[in-house]
């Protein structure tokens, strides 16, 4: 399994409000046409209201580049470039202990 974690630091309110209508779509897209991927999850920050975090869980390399390929995820890069006031931070991390995932 592969995990990212992916901070985005938006510009303001607006581009806040935005950015959260292209995620809703992007996710039921993901839902509905990535099997391998496993958790894809995002969230806002609770004392930083310009900040969303997503952590991701793919199930191999495959399934990760399946997702950076599908056309619903490209649009959503485009769509949201404007948005942000700085390039994503994306990490790649090692999945440890958890819950609700296959062993891996």
């Amino acid at each position: 399994m592969i995990g990212i974690v992916v901070r985005f630091d938006l510009v303001d309110q607006t581009a806040a409000r935005r950015f959260d209508e292209l995620t809703t779509g992007v996710v039921d897209a993901i839902t509905a046409h990535e099997p391998g991927t496993l958790v894809y999850a995002t969230q806002s920050m609770v004392d930083e209201p310009l900040a969303r975090v997503f952590y991701e869980v793919y199930a191999d390399d495959a399934a990760l580049q399946a997702h950076e390929d599908a056309p619903h995820v490209q649009e959503f890069h485009t769509r949201k470039a404007p948005l942000l006031r700085v390039p994503p931070r994306v990490e790649h991390v090692v999945l440890g202990a958890a819950t609700g995932l296959p062993p891996g």
